[in-house]
């Protein structure tokens, strides 16, 4: 049995960085919201609060219940974390003088064989955001560092594996923040890092075979790399019992259909595919809200694999290359209400279908996800694919939907992909592609007037599309791609590049 540590989320945006530094250090971790924690916290070795957008002083502010934590298991509080700890415990916060963000450095750290504080040294750089700070400490309790501006930056509880800090270790600009991770998880709760590719392998078919039995399974490939992966690692488990369907819902890339179901020959894998274009633009005529175009092609991806799953005789399974990332955005501390976006393949069947769910990718970020390929040996060219939304070319064209701008776009996007390949740029980046906007300019074309459409770039750098920065592409390459789309794209005359980071963009414009 692996160890595991529990991060109890407060609304942080920071919460999922905390994750990915855990599983950094090869130590599996679970966010749980802190109003719905798991009902055995004996199976975590350690405990992380996250911090939040609340202060601990208003009347709304998260109050979980520590008492199967605090002071049992090794506990870790981070900000809003730390400021919880003072505030319910016999110490004291109050609003900063200043609200305190950016950028600070530890001034002392007064217990020096502290082991929080392990090979980190005064002027170590820490990143703080909070609009309270923590004025008295709470009973029993030592201080460990300060800022000079941050008297009470760190604290430990004398007898106890409490622990906490006022600044955001999860953060890039906090320097020493991952040794500070591995010092409370490694050597202070004694988690073991054992959280590799080729473990996660090897429990995760253990847990196929065992979830599923001798029932057979079907599910939805895509050609990306979180479906293949959930594909052969099912095959893996189960083999013959699992049938992977592809379906064009003619929002794919241009000749997408053809050529990802070439690439899945030869795998060894029993693949279908299935042309429901005709069906799914039909479903979307007329639709231009993004909501509503993501909920028409989710609920018409269930349609498809309901009739197909009536063919397969004995089918019981439905499999998806549900992703953390995914889960995380559709579920909220505040519930659904403040979701980002819903995504098709997460939130569970209609009533009337009658298959269930296996999700075995569900705990995964996206560079995880690559590392499990790579340990199964499936093609570095498949794995090294950028993302695609679910919902295809559906949120890449604002407004409503049809043929001829699919067919517009498509072509758009072929020849930026292949400029990126062409120009060995491709693997520089996360994730590409093209917008078609919902506005016509004037242009001059052979010394006429053109009244056409306006096409927008995007090429992103990310680890897990969590948070994302642009590309700056060479001003010579974007140049001859918008001169190739503009002369061979019929109805486009303008072409734009996308300089927006996420936050506060999203990578897809819907």
């Amino acid at each position: 049995m692996q160890d595991k540590v529990l991060i109890l989320d407060f609304g942080s945006q920071y919460t999922q960085l905390i994750a990915r530094r855990v599983r950094e250090l090869f130590i599996y971790c679970e966010i749980h919201p802190y109003n719905n924690p798991p009902e055995s916290i004996d199976q975590f070795k350690a405990v992380i609060l996250s911090g939040s957008p609340y202060s601990v002083r208003s009347e709304d502010a998260p109050h979980p219940d520590l008492s199967k934590i605090k002071g049992k298991v090794p506990l870790l509080g981070v900000c809003y974390g730390a400021q919880y700890i003072a505030h319910f415990f016999g110490g004291k916060v109050s609003p900063s003088a200043t609200r305190e963000y950016g950028r600070a450095n530890l001034t002392t750290i007064e217990i020096w064989n502290n082991p929080l504080f392990t090979n980190i040294e005064v002027g170590s750089q820490v990143w703080m955001s909070h609009s309270d700070t923590i004025k008295d400490l709470p009973e029993g309790a030592t201080r460990i560092a300060s800022t000079a501006d941050v008297k009470n930056a760190a604290y430990s509880i004398d007898n106890e594996m409490t622990f906490a800090i006022q600044f955001h270790p999860e953060v890039y600009h906090s320097t020493d923040g991952k040794q500070l991770l591995e010092n409370f998880l490694v050597h202070i709760a004694g988690v073991k890092q054992d959280w590799t590719p080729d473990s996660f392998v090897s429990m995760t078919l253990e847990n196929i075979k065992a979830q599923v039995g001798k029932e057979k399974v079907i599910l939805g490939l895509s050609g990306g790399v979180d479906s293949t992966v959930a594909a052969v690692l099912l095959h893996h488990a189960i083999g013959d019992q699992l049938t992977c369907i592809f379906v064009n819902n003619g929002l794919l890339r241009k000749n997408e259909f053809s050529s990802v179901l070439d690439q899945y020959k030869g795998m060894g894998l029993n693949v279908k595919g299935v042309d429901a274009s005709a069906y799914f633009l039909e479903k979307l005529a007329g639709e231009s809200d993004p909501e509503r175009k993501r909920k028409i092609i989710g609920n018409a991806f269930i349609d498809v694999f309901d009739e197909e799953a009536k063919q397969i005789e004995g089918a019981a399974w439905l499999a998806q290359g549900t992703i953390y990332p995914d889960v995380i955005e559709s579920i909220s501390v505040n519930g659904p209400s403040a979701t980002i976006k819903s995504h098709h393949n997460v939130g569970g069947l209609p009533d009337y279908m009658k298959l269930k769910i296996v999700e075995p990718l569900r705990m995964l970020f996206k560079d995880e996800v690559r590392r499990v390929g790579k340990s199964l040996g499936i093609d570095p060219e498949l794995l090294g694919r950028h993302p695609f939304p679910g919902p295809g070319l559906a949120i890449r064209i604002l407004g409503d939907i049809t043929a001829e701008k699919v067919a517009m776009l498509q072509e758009v996007d072929a020849l930026f992909i292949e400029g990126l390949k062409t120009n060995n740029l491709y693997d520089k980046v996360w994730q590409a592609g093209a917008i078609l906007l919902p506005v016509n300019s004037v242009g001059v074309m052979g010394d006429e007037r053109t009244y056409e459409k306006c096409v927008a770039l995007r090429a992103v750098t990310s680890t897990d599309g969590m948070t994302a920065d642009w590309v700056d592409l060479p001003y010579a390459f974007l140049q001859k791609t918008s001169n190739e789309i503009i002369n061979k794209v019929k109805g486009v005359n303008r072409v734009v590049y996308d300089i927006s980071s996420k936050p506060p963009a999203t990578i897809e414009w819907e």
